[in-house]
């Protein structure tokens, strides 16, 4: 039965006596957001699936609801407009009356030579890969700074921190995003509010979007290998959103690699990609002339491209790296949670300063009280 956007989907096999979190996922219709949605469907979460794709929607609604959602409710968002987000936004609070976690996972690029990229088609990836993510967050803290409690999970990547040829305006807004994301953190930790961003620094990931992606290389489009598959980043967004604490997180070792090669010796990354990353983006196909892409609009309006491309033969399902991080994470989090256990059972006037310093909230928190 093919679900009408806006819908509220109440699978009858879930269980409702486990308490559950609202979570919004944007990209929803494919990929890593569509792989999100799973995840946190698989844990009886209530699920708000945002996209533009009809037809991604509605399998990505199917999906949620055998994951196990206690409820799916799919909202068709073009991210890049900030009025429609907040529209979603408050179907999402009318529907659910709460938004505990929002996981910003949409995004458009252009594979080509800066040269040959049009100002427009700049303009639109920055305005869906950046923006999108600004417009996002406003809406989700507009609702979650009153409830003094949320969680903004940024899907980001190595290429927020180390820029690749062919890749240069979503590379701008990756960039973009991480500077973004550093103030807002310090802002909402100076304000004293317990709402949290925390950000999640992705590999390259078997998706759709090669297949959908403009591009005007010669050959098809492909992810630098080594690949995983779009669970592996979900597990992390997964683990993120319940671990914000931590001001981000890395995904697979390749990533690692990049970005303590990118901060030890930058200009030699520089020439290694100069020589490497034009062959290592494309496969030995020559790309099909007429292919469409879904930059301004939406591919998977009329078919279902899943959460996985055509890499499944090359893609990896699980990464060590991934696991000795989440690792690290819980026990920094219990040294974080012992801390402040210790700290209120402090004398007097060093316990009354942690209790002061713990009880400020945000001036917009303190109107709403």
């Amino acid at each position: 039965m093919r679900a009408a956007i806006g819908e509220i989907r109440t699978p009858m096999t879930h269980d409702r006596t486990a308490a559950v979190r609202t979570v919004v996922v944007t990209g929803a219709s494919a990929g890593i957001g569509r792989a999100c949605a799973v995840a946190f469907a698989a844990r009886g979460d209530r699920v708000a699936l945002i996209a533009r794709g009809r037809a991604g929607l509605d399998g990505a609604v199917r999906d949620a609801e055998l994951a196990g959602a206690a409820q799916v409710l799919a909202v068709e968002t073009d991210v890049a407009d900030p009025d429609q987000v907040e529209a979603a936004a408050q179907r999402v609070e009318d529907a659910f009356g709460r938004i505990d976690v929002w996981v910003n996972a949409a995004f458009a690029s252009v594979f080509a030579p800066f040269t040959e990229i049009s100002p427009e088609e700049f303009r639109r990836v920055t305005e869906v890969s950046y923006l999108g993510y600004v417009y996002a967050t406003k809406a989700a803290l507009r609702r979650m700074l009153p409830r003094d409690s949320g969680v903004v999970v940024q899907v980001g990547s190595a290429i927020a921190y180390r820029g690749i040829p062919l890749q240069s305006a979503y590379s701008g807004a990756k960039h973009a995003i991480q500077g973004f994301n550093e103030a807002l953190r310090c802002e909402l930790l100076a304000s004293g509010t317990r709402v949290r961003s925390t950000m999640v620094q992705m590999p390259a990931v078997n998706t759709p979007q090669f297949d959908w992606v403009r591009s005007r290389l010669p050959m098809r489009a492909q992810p630098v290998p080594p690949i995983y598959q779009p669970e592996v980043a979900a597990r992390a967004v997964l683990f993120a959103a319940d671990h914000p604490a931590r001001r981000e997180y890395w995904v697979g070792a390749s990533t690692a690699a990049t970005l303590v090669a990118n901060a030890v010796a930058p200009g030699l990354l520089d020439r290694y990609l100069a020589r490497t990353g034009f062959d290592s983006q494309q496969t030995s196909e020559w790309r099909r002339a007429g292919d469409p892409d879904n930059l301004f609009h939406p591919v998977d309006s009329y078919e279902d491209f899943g959460a996985h491309g055509r890499f499944d033969d090359r893609a990896r399902a699980h990464s060590l790296q991934q696991r000795a991080a989440h690792v690290v994470g819980a026990m920094c989090a219990g040294v974080a949670g012992a801390a402040g256990r210790v700290g209120s059972g402090l004398p007097a006037a060093a316990g009354g300063f942690v209790s002061r310093v713990r009880g400020r909230r945000s001036p917009q928190v303190q109107r709403e009280e």
